[in-house]
């Protein structure tokens, strides 16, 4: 039997990164879960987005997985090395994979991150970034209004663009050329926040790079899956499943017309 990547996250953000894996790496089974009955992890207690972590990984593991990507910004902040510690296959997370990109591509050293409360407040993005380049200018912003408007599907009407050009106003006049969307959801309201910011500013989502960090391990570790049938992927939600399933289909689009997938709601925690 195919070994998965297992693919967490607090609600449906993280199909941005399994999209994306799916792109880069198309023989590889994805078992996702997304928490959608307990988002946003943002505004909660680090302990509590470490126990709800844990629950989902205990629950996955079961699967036998050959690697976990964390795919909330939140959780990795704040659970990464603590789940690090309680498995023995490779934890990967979504913040260093967005700090390197964006420190590549800057080119006045100003960097703009956007996230949630917990991701903020953590100053994850800005020891990432400083850690690559310290003389780095990293200016960051918690936008809690984001995560609901995508976990509610609302991606494009006229709440939507208020709530992204209040949260943003900030930014606004700050001279960023680059800005980290630190939360795997915002990638949903690209397309708003492009057009807030304007054509100078750089969007930097973290799918990408952490697809191909993903590819680089498991060619490290001799466990990429080159041959046999294309995989039947998995994906759980522990809320909504019609609306997780929808935002899913809507996002993955052609990622998985020709992919046979199955779509379950356990029951954790």
């Amino acid at each position: 039997m195919q070994q998965p990547i297992a693919i967490l996250d607090s609600g449906v953000g993280g199909l941005t990164v399994a999209k994306e894996i799916m792109r880069q790496l198309p023989r590889e089974k994805i078992m996702y879960f997304g928490d959608t009955a307990r988002t946003p992890y943002g505004p909660r207690p680090a302990e509590e987005v470490i126990r709800f972590t844990r629950q989902i990984v205990d629950y996955l593991i079961q699967f036998r997985p050959k690697m976990i990507v964390i795919a909330c910004n939140t959780a990795t902040a704040v659970a990464l090395e603590d789940i690090r510690s309680r498995v023995a296959i490779p934890v990967v997370g979504v913040i260093h994979p967005g700090a390197r990109a964006a420190n590549g591509r800057t080119l006045t050293g100003i960097v703009g991150v956007i996230g949630t409360e917990g991701t903020i407040r953590s100053g994850a993005y800005e020891h990432a970034l400083k850690q690559l380049s310290p003389s780095i200018n990293v200016i960051s912003l918690a936008c809690p209004r984001f995560v609901p408007l995508v976990e509610q599907g609302n991606f494009r009407s006229q709440e939507t663009q208020e709530a992204v050009e209040t949260s943003l106003q900030p930014l606004k006049a700050r001279s960023i050329d680059t800005l980290i969307l630190g939360c795997t959801h915002y990638p949903f309201l690209s397309d708003t926040i492009a057009s807030v910011m304007g054509k100078d500013v750089m969007l930097i989502s973290s799918a990408d790079e952490t697809a191909r960090e993903i590819s680089t391990i498991l060619h490290d570790r001799n466990r990429l899956t080159r041959e046999g049938e294309l995989p039947v992927h998995q994906f759980f939600c522990s809320g909504d499943a019609r609306m997780f399933r929808m935002i899913a289909q809507q996002w993955l689009g052609e990622q998985i017309e020709l992919t046979p997938v199955v779509w379950q709601v356990p029951k954790i925690g």
